[in-house]
């Protein structure tokens, strides 16, 4: 009696199971067998026996989903599994290595670390046969390491030259898939600025210095390299992170001055950086400041003349008040560099009217004031 009410127990639990499975669990577990058989990357990844009499391999495959429902998952995956897939067939590469794909990684990821100069390297820097070899960076990702390896055996690009790299059919050098992998193996160095370039000194805690950036996938850090002050070598950062990074906001070399094109706008308040560097044989660097009242100004709006006066008043407030490095006058008529080899030199000026830039010069305040 216990017998036949355990068997019937058990086949009133499977038959019910079955009742409530959604028929798309069944499509999808279809689908995605299909893949990982299918797929040549993921088996390194995750190695699997298939079952060659199982009715999987006879039923709808991903190819042959529609276009747009199609492209709406290749849309959702990240850039590893996009990568994965690329190597399923032909068909699956042409769209899983699209520009379209990629640029929303890109942009995702990198957009507000790369500005026009990075871009520029970038088309230099993609004509070199190693951009995907470099023997002075190993990734750490597993992944990454990977799909490297797999791009090199398929095209033989690395043996042949440049010319065969062109005709690869894997990444082709103008796409933006292989500068994103580019940018995520740290292979390629790019042009950025770094906030705090001494970091830890709290006299350069609000200034940003240009710098060559390389980035550590094993840390999500990067590697800075900072131009040579002087005769001094290249100064070398590690462990760079994200926060303290960002585009340049000028494409120009940071040995010229910037042409100011807001002086005569210039007012009390408004937020400003100003280029500065020690001497003459540095580099600039930007630092932040804050336009302030002339000293026969009262500081009351309704009498304030200081908009008018061809001299305008920066004041650097993280310093303490009679401090040399407090407060510097420029004059908007005629403002060139100006300054000595005691105190250094103050070059081109940009007015700030974003509010995130003001907020992330802000984020960086030192906890108390400079002397």
């Amino acid at each position: 009696m216990l017998l036949y009410l355990l068997i019937t127990c058990i086949s009133f639990f499977l038959f019910f199971k079955s009742l409530c499975q959604p028929t798309w669990i069944s499509k999808t577990k279809t689908l995605f067998s299909f893949y990982f058989y299918k797929n040549p990357f993921m088996k390194i990844l995750h190695p699997t026996t298939p079952d060659l009499a199982s009715p999987v391999l006879n039923q709808m495959s991903i190819l042959d989903l529609p276009d747009l429902p199609l492209d709406c998952i290749l849309d959702l995956l990240p850039p590893s599994e996009l990568c994965s897939l690329s190597r399923v067939c032909s068909s699956l590469r042409e769209r899983c290595v699209s520009d379209y794909l990629w640029e929303k990684h890109l942009i995702t990821k990198w957009g507000k670390i790369l500005g026009p100069a990075a871009h520029k390297e970038w088309q230099c820097y993609r004509s070199s046969p190693y951009h995907l070899d470099s023997p002075h960076h190993q990734t750490e990702q597993p992944w990454l390491a990977k799909i490297i390896s797999l791009i090199r055996s398929h095209s033989s690009i690395f043996r042949d030259g440049y010319q065969r790299m062109i005709d690869a059919p894997s990444v082709s050098l103008d796409s933006t898939m292989s500068f994103y992998l580019s940018l995520e193996t740290g292979r390629f160095w790019f042009p950025a600025q770094v906030y705090n370039r001494e970091n830890g000194h709290v006299g350069f805690m609000l200034s940003c210095y240009d710098a060559q950036l390389s980035y550590d996938t094993h840390t999500n850090t990067f590697q800075a390299r900072f131009p040579p002050h002087g005769r001094r070598a290249i100064a070398v950062e590690k462990d760079v992170t994200w926060e303290r990074i960002r585009a340049a906001p000028i494409d120009a070399s940071p040995h010229h001055l910037y042409i100011s094109d807001s002086l005569k706008e210039l007012k009390p308040g408004d937020h400003i950086e100003i280029q500065w560097r020690r001497n003459k044989e540095f580099p600039y660097g930007w630092w932040y400041s804050v336009v302030g009242h002339l000293d026969s100004c009262d500081g009351n709006l309704n009498h304030c003349h200081c908009h008018i006066s061809e001299i305008v008043v920066l004041e650097f407030k993280q310093y303490t008040i009679g401090s040399r490095w407090r407060k510097t006058m420029i004059n908007r008529k005629d403002h060139r560099e100006k300054g000595n080899e005691e105190d250094g030199f103050y070059g081109g000026i940009r007015k700030l009217n974003c509010k995130e830039d003001i907020a992330r010069w802000k984020c960086l305040w030192p906890s108390s004031f400079l002397e």
